[in-house]
């Protein structure tokens, strides 16, 4: 049995950020339940332009192993429907600009009128509160709003934008406050509001630079430098486009790079040497020394890397229509047997209404008929 099998969460969030964070936990058990509706689907069911996506892949990685329903929320109807959905959930996730929930008539207080102890979530690009609460944003906002883009890139470059690697981490920081919050309201009974702001997740891993600017110091970008290691960077290879990721630590460590690269362990050298060489060839070399080196794998050598397949990190599951396509597995492990992982393929729209709408909810077929043909369940 899955960790989280027993828990509902009620999935109105879009786009990427909220809705990793609920893949992550359906990975984990929880049965993810996504409203969307045919007159607004998630974006991400569409091909993607501005993130250079002519397919529906975006949506694939988030939306593995959830339900589907339809709702249209701009229906009194709706509203009353999504709520009857709540009132059998354990949490209801969202990831509107703040305000847009309550207007709805789906607000916390709203929620828990219909469940009292639910536990609701809030992904938002600055948080539910605060003077900025009001603006909007996509991945490159979050990191340059939170000061990532600023320390990423070369002191004599221009920042580099942060992009969705942002909205993974807002995913994953929301997925572990929920766990925190079911796990308060298993010890206390009571539900929560859990609010993430995704500026504040970027912010939250500027670390020391954070700390230094608080005491009136200036940080700077370093690019692949670093305050002890040397040489330490991603250097080129032979070959077109292939690279080598080097960590030299200590004197010691410097002492063997020079013996393999036969002369002296500067990055001169280290460039010179590493040009002549195929990629992971010379990773292996530097290993063997004792140094820390790894060729920078393209995507199609880690999809057959003999490793991550033998942990599943690349999984086959079914389609409805029958086809079998690889997926992105969880990556972690649970001992004694815990099972996690994808189980099911990406859902069509509405693909789950009978066991939603009738069996959860207990909706006659003509009830539902009716609240299709009024635009309800849409």
């Amino acid at each position: 049995m899955k960790p989280l099998a027993g828990v509902r969460i009620a999935d109105f969030t879009v786009h990427n950020a909220g809705p990793f964070c609920t893949h992550l936990l359906s990975q984990l058990g929880a049965e993810v339940i996504k409203v969307e509706s045919a007159m607004r689907p998630d974006a991400f069911r569409k091909p993607h332009p501005v993130y250079g996506r002519m397919g529906p892949a975006t949506f694939d990685q988030v939306a593995s192993a959830k339900l589907s329903i339809r709702i249209n929320l701009k229906k009194p109807e709706g509203v009353a429907l999504s709520k009857r959905l709540v009132a059998v959930s354990d949490v209801a996730a969202e990831s509107f600009r703040p305000g847009v929930m309550g207007r709805l008539g789906l607000g916390y207080e709203e929620l828990k009128a219909a469940k009292a102890d639910i536990v609701m979530l809030s992904v938002s690009s600055s948080g539910q509160v605060g003077p900025d609460a009001h603006f909007a944003g996509y991945a490159p906002l979050f990191g340059a709003w939170g000061g990532l883009g600023e320390l990423t890139g070369y002191e004599d470059g221009p920042p580099v934008e942060m992009r969705h690697v942002m909205d993974h981490t807002v995913g994953m920081n929301a997925a572990v406050a929920l766990l925190a919050a079911l796990q308060h309201r298993k010890r206390t009974g009571a539900g929560c509001h859990v609010d993430v702001s995704a500026r504040d997740v970027a912010s939250s891993l500027l670390g020391e630079a954070l700390l230094l600017a608080a005491a009136g110091a200036e940080p700077k970008r370093a690019g692949n430098s670093h305050p002890r290691m040397a040489p330490h960077g991603v250097y080129p290879a032979a070959g077109e486009d292939r690279w080598i990721a080097v960590a030299v630590d200590g004197e010691n460590e410097r002492v063997r790079l020079g013996e393999v690269i036969g002369g002296e362990p500067t990055e001169d050298a280290l460039i010179t040497w590493a040009a002549t060489r195929e990629a992971n060839a010379a990773a292996e070399e530097l290993q063997a020394a004792g140094i820390a080196a790894h060729a920078s794998w393209t995507t199609p050598e880690i999809a057959a890397d003999p490793h991550l397949q033998a942990r599943g990190a690349i999984q086959p599951v079914s389609e409805p229509d029958g086809k079998t396509r690889a997926a992105v597995g969880v990556p972690m492990r649970l001992s004694k047997g815990a099972e996690i992982g994808i189980h099911r393929g990406t859902p069509r729209l509405g693909e789950d209404e009978d066991h939603v709408f009738g069996e959860l909810l207990g909706l006659s077929r003509a009830e539902r008929d009716t609240l299709e043909a009024a635009e309800v369940i849409y």
